[in-house]
């Protein structure tokens, strides 16, 4: 193993014993090919599965294999074209039995930092479908919640305003101005602490960089 994979491991470990205490479910997969795996593993054949705005799920090829395998019932929002669908894509996905998601940053005592522009992802994190499963790359790892929120806002945030054309202040710079522009993506800023109800939620580490 290389320095990177040793220290991604270690890390992982630790976070994992802080997210079980915070009644999560918490892997650790070496490997985006191995998360993959698991997470079909943890989705039995017939669940109705879909997923929120995550890039790390889609660029890793996760949603694409669930598609392809014709294993599960899915609820497809990428291929929603008019406004309309695309709401009722997010009402449809507050019913489902797994939502697939990953987050904006994970503290390593195990607290998932997630901002929203509509709120339909956090809200689904939060309340609706009967599981959550939260794919991770190891870079999105922050020593403390604070640090974890400046991920948040300063990394993820202005790369997804540029990834979606947004106008927004931070596109222009890469810098967070705490804006209240009518283009905003941070309008929802959510902490999840616990799985509540017990392990309703399970968080897979991968020791790639992934995502934002």
């Amino acid at each position: 193993m290389t320095p990177i994979e040793i220290h991604n491991e270690q890390l992982a470990g630790r976070i994992i014993k802080q997210l079980e205490h915070r009644n999560f479910n918490a892997h650790y997969c070496a490997t985006h090919d191995e998360a993959i795996d698991l997470v079909k593993s943890l989705m039995p054949k017939g669940s109705i599965v879909t997923w929120g705005g995550s890039q790390t799920i889609r660029e890793m090829g996760l949603t694409q294999q669930l598609i392809d395998s014709g294993d599960y019932k899915v609820i497809d929002r990428d291929k929603a074209v008019t406004n309309e669908e695309k709401r009722q894509c997010y009402l449809d996905a507050m019913d489902v039995d797994y939502f697939l998601t990953s987050a904006n940053a994970i503290t390593q005592d195990g607290v998932i930092v997630n901002i929203d522009g509509r709120g339909n992802r956090v809200a689904a994190i939060t309340l609706g479908p009967h599981n959550v499963i939260h794919v991770i790359g190891m870079n999105k790892v922050a020593p403390t919640i604070e640090a974890a929120l400046a991920r948040a806002r300063n990394t993820a945030a202005p790369i997804n305003t540029a990834r979606l054309g947004c106008d927004t202040p931070c596109k222009l710079d890469g810098v967070c101005h705490n804006c209240n522009s009518p283009q905003c993506i941070c309008n929802y800023i959510h902490f999840t602490r616990n799985s509540f109800p017990a392990h309703r939620h399970t968080v897979i580490l991968i020791g790639e960089n992934w995502g934002y």
